[in-house]
C-alpha cells in the first residue's frame, strides 16, 4: 500500500488491511524493477500467487480479471486500495464498514428473511422453541407420576372416598416442590439443564448483536437505498443489487480501484460457498465410503457440513478463520507438508469433540424430530415416503456465484419433472410389489374392523393398546403402498421426463454406456432422496460425523491444502476467492464443453461436468448488465453465433419450424414452466446409440434459442405494454427459459462430440469402449492431478473415477491431442 493511501486510510477512519489485489503473470520489465523496489530480498510480495503449472515469471498487477482491458483502468500502475467514504448527506452507522463481506451478506439476508420484523420474531421464537423442548421433556421425565397416568395404582386425590375415581392430569402432575426435588437428585440432569443454559445464553447474545446489526441494514435500505420495510417484500433482489451499484457509482458507499460489479457483490457473500462448490467438483466433498454390497454412499448431514465449515472457513484454527484472506503460508508451496500436518491434528481434535458431544446431541436430534415431525405422521402418515433434495443435491447442482434463492427456485421447478423419472424409470420389482399389495390388504381389513368396532361403541378405545394398533396399521398399510408403482407413470418415456428435470437442473445424473438409465437413476435418487432417508441420516449424523472426520478428512488432509494453494487467487477490492468463482473459461474451461481452442486448463484445472461454461452462461443472462471478461466474453460470443449456425442449418434442411411464442396465449402457467413445456414437445436428447445416421437434435434446440433471443430484443414483448407477449414481459422468467435451453444444447453438443469419440473408438475395436474390463489405475494415475509431488497419501475418489472415465472413453490419440492445445511455453504439471 502506498503512503499516500495510508494517509488516507488513516484520516478516514479505517484499518490499513484491506484485501489485497489480483496478481497476474504477465513478463514486463517494469515489473521486476517494481518488485525489486518493494521487495529487495527477493521474496514473493504477501498474497503473491505462483500457479503449479506454470514457471515462476514476472508479475503485473490488474485491477480487475481482464487481462486485455486492464490497460484502459483510470487506475492501472497505481498502489490505490479500497477506502470506505460516504458523503456528508448518506453518514450513518454503515460508514465505517470494517468488513463487507458480512455487510453485503446481511443485505442479502435482510431482504431475504423479509425485513426486520420477521428476523426479530424469527430469533425470540427460535429460543422459545429450544426453551421449550428443553423444559417441556424435563417436566414428562420428572413432574409427571405415569402409575397414575397409566391408572396402574389407585388415585384418591380428586374424590375422597373413593379409589377408582375419573383420573385428571392434575391427579398426574406432581406438585412443584416434589418435581424441585426429582431434577436435584438427578445429577446429571442438573449438569445437562446447566449446559443447556449456558448455550441458550450464548444464542442469546449472539442474536441480540445480530438483531443491531439488522437494525442498521434496515436503516441503510431506508436511507440509502430508499426501500422502505412496508414495501420490501415487493422489491425483488435484483432491484436491490442495481440499486446498491448504483449507490457505489455515486461514490455514496466505498471507493473501489474499479467500479463495483455484481459478479464482485456474489464474491463477497458466496466466498466460501464458491469454494465447497468447487470441493464437490473435485470429488472432496462430499464424504463416502464403500457399501459391502458394492459401489459407495455419500453422506453430507448439517452436522458435518457445520464441521466442514468449522475447519475450512469460520472456526479459531480454520484456513480462513472467518475472515476474506487465506494466510501467506497456504499460498507457498514449501510449508504444505506442515500445514497438512497442522491441519489433521485439527481434524482429530475437532472428531474428538464431536465424539464426546455425540450422546448429546444425538439425544437433541431425536427429541426435535420428535417434535417436529409427530403431527405431520399424524395428519400425513406417507409424508416419510416422500422426496425432497438433499445436501447433496444442493451442492453438486448448484452454480458458481449462484445465490440460495436462484437455487431453490431453479430445484422447484426441476422437483415435478424429476420425481417422475424416478417414478418412470425405477426398475422393476414384481415380487416386492405382489408382497406390498398383500401387506396393505390384510393391514386394512384389520384396521377397517376395528374401525367399525370403534364407531358402534367408542369403549373400545378405551381397550389396552386398540388405538396403538390402529395408528400401527395405519402407518404399514401407508408404507406398504410406496412400494407399489403407480399407473400413471408407466407410460411416460424416461428420456423426456430426464430431459424436462435437465432443462432445469442444468446437470445430468447420467453416466455413458449399456448401464447409463440405471445409474442416472441411483443418482437421481441420491439427490432426490426419500425424506425418511434424510431424517435416518440427521439421526444417525452425531455418530456418523467423527468417523468421517477420522477416515475421510484426516486421509486428505493433503489434498485439501493443495487444493487452496492451487485454486486460490487475490482480486482487488475483494480478497482472496476461489478461482472457479471467476468462471474463466481459459483457466477452467473443458474441451468437451465447447471450450475447445479457448482453454488452457489442464487435467486438474478443469472444471467437471461444463461447470465453468455453465455458471458463465447462467450468470451472464442473470445479469444482463455484467461485462464479462475477455476470454469468457470471446467463450459466450462463440456460443451464440454456434447457436445461430445450427440454426440455420435447422431451417434450411427441415422442414419443421419452431414453435412460436404464440402458443403461450392460451397457457395460465407463468413462466418458465408454460414456455418450456410447449417448446420441447419432442425429447431432444440425442440417442444413446452410436450410429452415425442417427439425428443430431441440437440444432432444433438451437433454432428454439435463436427464436427466444429474438423474442427478447423484440420491444413489444419485453415492455409492459407491448402487445401479444405480457406474459414476456418479466426478463428473470425468460433468462430462466432461455437458460433452461442452452443446458440442454450444451448438453446434447456434449454427447455428440463423445458419441464421435465413441464412434471412433468401436470403429478400431472390436467392442465398445465401456465393456472392456475395468483397468487398474497406476500409481501415478491414482494420484490427485493437482500435487506437485505425488505425496499425498489418499486420492480424490472424483479423481480416480474421472481418470478411469477418461481411460476408458477416450481413445490415447485424443488425450494426445488435448494436452497438445496448451501453449508451447506452458510448463508441464509440477510446481
Amino acid at each position: 500500500m502506498s503512503h499516500l493511501a495510508v494517509v488516507v486510510t488513516i484520516l478516514a477512519g479505517v484499518p490499513a488491511q484491506q484485501p489485497r489485489p489480483l496478481w497476474i503473470r504477465q513478463q514486463l520489465p517494469s515489473v521486476q524493477a517494481f518488485r525489486r523496489s518493494y521487495w529487495p530480498d527477493g521474496e514473493d510480495p504477501p498474497g503473491l500467487r505462483i500457479g503449479p503449472l506454470i514457471p515462476e515469471q514476472d508479475y503485473e498487477r490488474l485491477e480487475d480479471c481482464d487481462p486485455e482491458g486492464s490497460q484502459d483502468s483510470p487506475l492501472h500502475g497505481e498502489e490505490q486500495q479500497p477506502l470506505l467514504h460516504v458523503p456528508e448527506g448518506l453518514r450513518g452507522s454503515w460508514h465505517h464498514i470494517q468488513n463487507l463481506d458480512s455487510f453485503f451478506t446481511k443485505i442479502y439476508s435482510y431482504h431475504q428473511r423479509n425485513g426486520f420484523a420477521c428476523i426479530l420474531l424469527e430469533d425470540v421464537f427460535q429460543l422459545g422453541q429450544f426453551v421449550f423442548i428443553v423444559t417441556f421433556t424435563t417436566f414428562l421425565l420428572r413432574c409427571v407420576d405415569y402409575n397414575i397416568l397409566f391408572a396402574n395404582q389407585p388415585n384418591n386425590r380428586t374424590t375422597p372416598g373413593l379409589l377408582h375415581g375419573k383420573v385428571t392430569l392434575a391427579d398426574a402432575i406432581l406438585s412443584s416442590s416434589q418435581c424441585a426435588q426429582r431434577i436435584r437428585s438427578s445429577p446429571l440432569l442438573v449438569f445437562l439443564l446447566i449446559l443447556a443454559a449456558a448455550f441458550w445464553l450464548l444464542q442469546l447474545l449472539r442474536s441480540v448483536c445480530n438483531l443491531f446489526s439488522y437494525w442498521d441494514i434496515q436503516v441503510f435500505y431506508r436511507e440509502a437505498l430508499h426501500i422502505p420495510p412496508e414495501e420490501l417484500s415487493s422489491v425483488p433482489w435484483a432491484e436491490v443489487q442495481s440499486r446498491l451499484l448504483a449507490l457505489q457509482k455515486s461514490g455514496g458507499l466505498c471507493v473501489q480501484p474499479r467500479p463495483l460489479t455484481e459478479l464482485d457483490v456474489h464474491h463477497r457473500i458466496l466466498r466460501y460457498t464458491n469454494y465447497k462448490v468447487a470441493l464437490a467438483n473435485k470429488g472432496l466433498l462430499p464424504a463416502r465410503c464403500a457399501l459391502p454390497w458394492g459401489g459407495s454412499a455419500a453422506f453430507l448431514s448439517r452436522g458435518l457440513a457445520l464441521n466442514v465449515d468449522l475447519l475450512l472457513f469460520r472456526g479459531p484454527f480454520s484456513l480462513f478463520r472467518g475472515g476474506w484472506e487465506l494466510p501467506d503460508a497456504y499460498k507457498r508451496s514449501d510449508q504444505r507438508g506442515a500445514l497438512a500436518a497442522r491441519w489433521r491434528r485439527t481434524v482429530l481434535l475437532l472428531a474428538a469433540v464431536n465424539l464426546a458431544l455425540s450422546p448429546l446431541v444425538l439425544a437433541w436430534q431425536v427429541l426435535h424430530a420428535f417434535y417436529s415431525h409427530a403431527e405431520l405422521l399424524r395428519r400425513e402418515p406417507g409424508a416419510l415416503g416422500t422426496r425432497r433434495w438433499s445436501r447433496l443435491a444442493h451442492l453438486q447442482l448448484r452454480h458458481f456465484n449462484e445465490l440460495p434463492h436462484e437455487l431453490r427456485a431453479r430445484l422447484a421447478r426441476a422437483y415435478r419433472p424429476a420425481a417422475a423419472f424416478l417414478r418412470a424409470a425405477a426398475p422393476p420389482a414384481p415380487l416386492l410389489a405382489l408382497l406390498a399389495r398383500q401387506l396393505v390388504f390384510f393391514a386394512g381389513a384389520l384396521f377397517a374392523a376395528l374401525l367399525v368396532l370403534t364407531v358402534y361403541d367408542e369403549d373400545v378405545l378405551a381397550v389396552e393398546h386398540v388405538l396403538t394398533a390402529m395408528t400401527a396399521l395405519g402407518v404399514t398399510a401407508t408404507v406398504a403402498r410406496s412400494f407399489i408403482p403407480e399407473e400413471q407413470g408407466r407410460g411416460r418415456s424416461p428420456q423426456f421426463l430426464l430431459q424436462a428435470a435437465l432443462a432445469h437442473m442444468h446437470y445430468l445424473p447420467e453416466e455413458p454406456g449399456p448401464a447409463g438409465k440405471a445409474s442416472a437413476y441411483r443418482q437421481m435418487a441420491r439427490l432426490l432422496q426419500y425424506r425418511a432417508v434424510s431424517l435416518l441420516e440427521e439421526l444417525l449424523s452425531p455418530l456418523l460425523t467423527p468417523l468421517f472426520l477420522l477416515f475421510w478428512f484426516c486421509p486428505r488432509s493433503l489434498e485439501i491444502i493443495d487444493f487452496f494453494h492451487h485454486f486460490t487467487v487475490d482480486v482487488a477490492g475483494v480478497g482472496d476467492i476461489c478461482s472457479f468463482a471467476l468462471m474463466d473459461v481459459k483457466r477452467h474451461g473443458h474441451p468437451q464443453w465447447l471450450s475447445a481452442g479457448q482453454t488452457e486448463a489442464s487435467l486438474s484445472q478443469r472444471a467437471e461436468d461444463g461447470k465453468t461454461e455453465l455458471s458463465l452462461m447462467r450468470f451472464s443472462l442473470v445479469h444482463p448488465q455484467w461485462r464479462p471478461p475477455g476470454h469468457s466474453s470471446k467463450f459466450l460470443g462463440h456460443l451464440r453465433g454456434r447457436v445461430q449456425q445450427d440454426a440455420a442449418a435447422w431451417g434450411a434442411t427441415s422442414v419443421r419450424s419452431p414453435p412460436t411464442p404464440g402458443v403461450l396465449s392460451d397457457s395460465s402457467s407463468p413462466l418458465p414452466e408454460a414456455f418450456l413445456a410447449n417448446l420441447l414437445v419432442h425429447p431432444l436428447l440425442p440417442p444413446r446409440d452410436l450410429s452415425p445416421t442417427a439425428p443430431c437434435p441440437a440444432a432444433a434446440t438451437a433454432s428454439l434459442l435463436a427464436s427466444i433471443s429474438r423474442i427478447a430484443q423484440d420491444p413489444s414483448c419485453v415492455s409492459p405494454g407491448g402487445t401479444g407477449g405480457q406474459k414476456l414481459a418479466q426478463l428473470p422468467e425468460l433468462a430462466s427459459a432461455e437458460m433452461s435451453l442452452h443446458a440442454i444444447y450444451l448438453h446434447q453438443l456434449h454427447q455428440q462430440q463423445q458419441q464421435e469419440l465413441w464412434g471412433e473408438a468401436s470403429a478400431s475395436s472390436l467392442s465398445r469402449p465401456w465393456s472392456s474390463p475395468s483397468q487398474t489405475l497406476s500409481p501415478d494415475e491414482e494420484k490427485p492431478s493437482w500435487s506437485s509431488d505425488g505425496s499425498s497419501p489418499a486420492s480424490s475418489p472424483r479423481q480416480q473415477w474421472r481418470t478411469q472415465r477418461t481411460q476408458n472413453l477416450l481413445p490415447g490419440r485424443f488425450q494426445e491431442t488435448t494436452d497438445a492445445q496448451k501453449e508451447p511455453g506452458q510448463a508441464p504439471s509440477t510446481d
